[in-house]
């Protein structure tokens, strides 16, 4: 079996050579699952179909969809998907949700939760945290619940991934209640500031340019955002859950919501890079147990995998000095 480098290396060669949607996904297949590799998981979108967003091909309440896209995850070495969820703020998101997870049982395949935070006050985004979580227990994780047995856990805990909106959420108010669950689950916050720092199980990286910020040309593809981030992650919070991230690139333009941010795919360079740095970081002393691809299927903000990189085209330099 060969380790991440070795099919790095194989994709360096892919680029060199013009990578295609075809070749690169193979490429992404081969990496290893052996004891001791991150595990993959990638983000998914379950509102499409839904009027408010573009048109992608297909519904993400079509089982026959589902399956299909399951089945390619799973060929591309893919464990599971981290589902965005809204609770029953968004009913298609839900419907969507339920269907996965209990697809995702019958395949052998693994989900979970990525809790979109209310962009309320703090009372109205605690009071709809609460209620989802509560929604969650008794829908999804309950030992009775359709497809129980797919949802992803850590320890035996499941894991339920956070994305701050407003950032007014009282965690310790939905700590408190969460404990009693029976097991408890493990919170997983975007890796940025909180109060709530302690109270958190871990935290996952997440699209970022850097420092130097985002750029027309969408050169800074996130090198020195991701070094940091796992050089915190081992220094300062050793005892949390690491989640790496992963991403092939950025777009925003075709999203109601965009800025016209950019992070280029650099013919694939971008995704194998930023995969190469969550091997590099995952040591016996501090295993990085999962890495994020960000996304499977996100094509209004541009970081979609499912259908593989853009296909182009990297001529070798052939001059010389003095030419």
């Amino acid at each position: 079996m060969c380790g991440y480098r070795a099919i790095l290396g194989v994709l360096f060669l892919l680029l060199l050579q013009g990578c295609t949607r075809t070749n690169l996904h193979q490429s992404l297949s081969n990496l290893p699952s052996a004891p001791g590799y991150p595990r993959l998981l990638a983000v998914y979108e379950p509102w499409f179909g839904h009027p408010q967003h573009i048109a992608v091909g297909y519904s993400t309440q079509d089982p026959i969809e589902i399956r299909k896209q399951i089945d390619q995850a799973k060929d591309l070495g893919i464990s599971g998907f981290v589902v965005d969820w809204y609770g029953d703020r968004e009913p298609f998101l839900d419907r969507s949700y339920a269907l996965i997870q209990s697809i995702a049982a019958e395949k052998n395949f693994k989900v979970a939760m990525m809790y979109d935070e209310s962009s309320g006050d703090a009372a109205e985004a605690t009071d709809d945290a609460l209620a989802a979580f509560d929604k969650a227990s008794q829908t999804y994780l309950a030992p009775n619940a359709a497809g129980r047995q797919a949802y992803l856990t850590y320890g035996e805990h499941p894991m339920i991934f956070i994305f701050p909106k407003g950032g007014q959420t009282d965690w310790n108010r939905v700590r408190e209640v969460i404990n009693r669950w029976n097991p408890s689950p493990l919170l997983i916050y975007e890796d940025r500031p909180t109060p709530y720092t302690d109270l958190m199980d871990g935290f996952y990286a997440w699209v970022n340019p850097g420092e130097k910020g985002w750029v027309p040309d969408g050169s800074n593809w996130g090198e020195d955002y991701l070094r940091g981030f796992y050089h915190r992650m081992q220094s300062k919070y050793p005892n949390k859950i690491a989640v790496g991230a992963a991403w092939a690139g950025f777009d925003d333009s075709k999203a109601a919501w965009g800025l016209n941010r950019h992070i280029s795919e650099r013919c694939g360079k971008t995704f194998s890079d930023t995969l190469s740095l969550a091997q590099e970081n995952s040591s016996p002393a501090h295993p990085l147990p999962f890495v994020l691809i960000a996304t499977w299927n996100d094509y209004e903000e541009g970081t979609a995998i499912e259908r593989g990189l853009a296909e182009c085209k990297m001529k070798a330099d052939t001059s010389s000095p003095g030419h």
